[in-house]
């Protein structure tokens, strides 16, 4: 199958697009580079990835290799941690409705005009983020209160791009919804300002590298965003990959929505300890508290039920065995200044 992935240097992308050529697919990237620069990826110069470097809110060159493709998956965004919502406020909602809005005029026409046979659009757990139902199942984003960050909002807005391209072109689709990703290869953004947390400088307002990374620096007692009685589900970056590919191959995903999760939740006090467990043996763990942002979301439990029933996908690395992967792999940026 021929899959046009846009964002394909992001962060997640990073496992879906070696998911994506493990499984025999044939891959168009395309990414302006706008969130890291250029960045160098394990299969760059593999015979069935071709790169486009450019801007997915030029509709020609998004028809262009939308053309010969037979999905589409809608990755590109601006996106980014907690901080991000506060200083991107405007730019999250504007700039990413302008990316959607290219990507689904591309797929409309490719669909109508060429072989283009579904879209997958990228959303996120943020459209549930005033929710009230936990465990948190499909369907809650249009019985939940909206979600109050332009980011969330924006993110329910692409749904609804779904929606309208169904209903009006017959465009399928599926909306991929994953929660809380955490793996290798993220780094500090371009765009990203210093946001002091005690002594450190926040790396990308996401928990675990900036746990990490404040752990390395040596700081004692560590700072943690309110009380820590966060719950998230922290989900392994390959495990989504998974899921992400079940939503395109498997015809059970065709105009659906899924939430991609570990059914597994902590609180950002037990991943703090786990972390600093691994890192500081035998030493005592000490907390203050800082002052959590405004669109700091207190619980975000996914159900995760639909995805097991329809395509058989599981999440199943826990989270002992991400950070065995991903705490070396941050403590090793944070040396060569990369955090």
């Amino acid at each position: 199958m021929k899959l046009l992935v846009t964002g394909s240097a992001g962060f997640i992308n990073g496992y879906v697009v070696a998911e994506l050529l493990e499984a025999g697919h044939e891959v168009y990237g395309i990414d302006n580079f706008s969130k890291y620069g250029p960045v160098e990826k394990s299969y760059d110069k593999h015979p069935r990835y071709h790169f486009v470097k450019g801007d997915c809110k030029d509709v020609g060159l998004m028809k262009d290799l939308a053309a010969d493709c037979d999905q589409l998956v809608a990755c590109a965004a601006m996106i980014g941690g907690i901080s991000y919502f506060h200083t991107h406020a405007y730019d999250l909602l504007a700039e990413n409705e302008r990316i959607i809005a290219a990507t689904f005029d591309a797929a409309i026409w490719a669909h109508a005009n060429r072989r283009m046979k579904k879209i997958n659009v990228l959303s996120s757990s943020m459209v549930f983020e005033s929710t009230t139902v936990f465990p948190t199942p499909e369907g809650a984003q249009r019985t939940s209160p909206p979600p109050l960050s332009t980011y969330g909002f924006q993110k329910l807005a692409c749904e609804y791009f779904v929606q309208g391209a169904h209903e009006q072109h017959g465009l399928p689709y599926t909306i991929i919804r994953p929660f809380n990703c955490v793996g290798v290869g993220e780094r500090r953004a371009l765009s990203d300002k210093d946001i002091k947390s005690g002594n450190i400088s926040l790396a990308m307002s996401h928990v675990v590298p900036d746990l990490v990374q404040k752990i390395a620096k040596g700081q004692d007692p560590l700072r943690i965003l309110g009380q820590g009685n966060q719950v998230r589900h922290y989900t392994y970056g390959g495990d989504l990959a998974r899921g992400i590919r079940a939503c395109i191959e498997n015809p059970a995903a065709v105009n659906d929505d899924f939430n991609l999760s570990t059914p597994f939740g902590h609180t950002v006090l037990e991943l703090a300890e786990a972390i600093w467990k691994m890192m500081k043996p035998g030493t005592r763990l000490r907390v203050v508290s800082d002052e959590p942002f405004q669109y700091d979301v207190q619980r975000r439990v996914p159900s995760t039920q639909k995805a097991k029933d329809k395509l058989g996908f599981e999440a199943t690395t826990p989270l002992t065995r991400i950070l065995e992967e991903v705490v070396p792999w941050v403590v090793e940026q944070v040396g060569l200044g990369n955090i």
